[in-house]
């Protein structure tokens, strides 16, 4: 695994020039020489990466899931997250096109952006969430783009740093409201998630998992469904105003009340056979889910 602690060092792997800033660096995809062989080459940035571009022919690879650019997406990599890249044809047969802005958290130093850029969700979505733009959204994140790439070529002074994090703030904001309008707008897509998630959870609280594995996770639904985590709550939360979490609590108290009312099982015993080591932590959740304790809410049956 190739580890870079700054830019430059990335510059000099991928055959670029040495960036005009040592913590930021703008680079048009279409000039970086092809440095990918058919083996993946894995890699680590100390830095965060903001791309938008096209790249035929050539295979990104984000933990276990592949990802092609030919249809052109916005992708967001954080420090620390480590992806893959190589080529699926020869490599005269590569075609980029795009842009990548590479900062540095350094250069965030002592702005407002230093403790906010965390913030924003993206940065923990996969390679294959990327933000699939409309042709004027992409019009939009060009043109900022542009106006720090215009900033990063020209001579540095005390006005620099603060102009380009604020582009680069704006760029931040819009990407958060574009992904909102993909979670719209992919109606089909991600009422397919939703339909999957649904009958996950209630294969799982129907079948041996529960007793065998415990209460499911957020991120075992996530893997399950082939979602990171992040992207499938925001998701949710856009479609039905609740997260992940939500959802299993929701399959959960369903199955609770069904055997409240249908089995002669002892409140404990239900509460085990959920997944609960506790029963005050069952207790606890289904009152605040619905008012009632088990004990009450059986009563009210009879």
């Amino acid at each position: 695994m190739r580890r870079f602690a700054t830019i430059s060092e990335f510059h000099e792997f991928v055959h670029l020039p040495k960036p005009q800033h040592p913590l930021l660096s703008v680079v048009d995809v279409g000039t970086v020489p092809h440095r990918y062989g058919e083996e993946p080459t894995v890699m680590v940035f100390d830095f965060y990466c903001i791309s938008i571009k096209r790249m035929r022919n050539v295979c990104m690879k984000y933990g276990q899931h592949s990802f092609d650019f030919n249809e052109g997406v916005m992708s967001f990599l954080a420090p620390n997250q480590v992806f893959s890249m190589a080529a699926i044809g020869q490599a005269e047969d590569a075609e980029k096109s795009g842009w990548a802005v590479y900062i540095h958290p350094d250069f965030l130093w002592n702005t407002p952006l230093a403790k906010t850029i965390k913030q924003y969700d993206f940065w923990d979505y996969s390679l294959k969430e990327g933000l699939f733009l409309s042709a004027k959204e992409e019009a939009a994140i060009l043109h900022l783009v542009a106006a720090i790439q215009q900033e990063y070529a020209s001579t540095i002074d005390r006005f620099s740093k603060q102009i380009i994090v604020s582009h680069l703030e704006s760029l931040l904001h819009y990407a958060d409201r574009f992904y909102d309008r993909q979670f719209i707008t992919r109606e089909k897509a991600n009422h397919e998630v939703l339909e999957r998630l649904e009958s996950l959870l209630h294969a799982y609280f129907n079948g041996d998992n529960v007793l065998e594995k415990g209460l499911p996770t957020v991120h075992y639904v996530a893997e399950r469904l082939h979602l990171s985590p992040k992207y499938l709550g925001n998701l949710l939360r856009v479609l039905t105003g609740q997260n992940t979490q939500q959802h299993i609590h929701a399959q959960l108290i369903a199955k609770a009340k069904e055997k409240l009312c249908t089995t002669s099982l002892t409140v404990s015993e239900i509460a085990y056979g959920l997944g609960f080591e506790h029963l005050q932590s069952f207790s606890k959740l289904f009152k605040t889910k619905t008012s009632l304790s088990p004990q009450e809410f059986r009563a009210s049956f009879n």
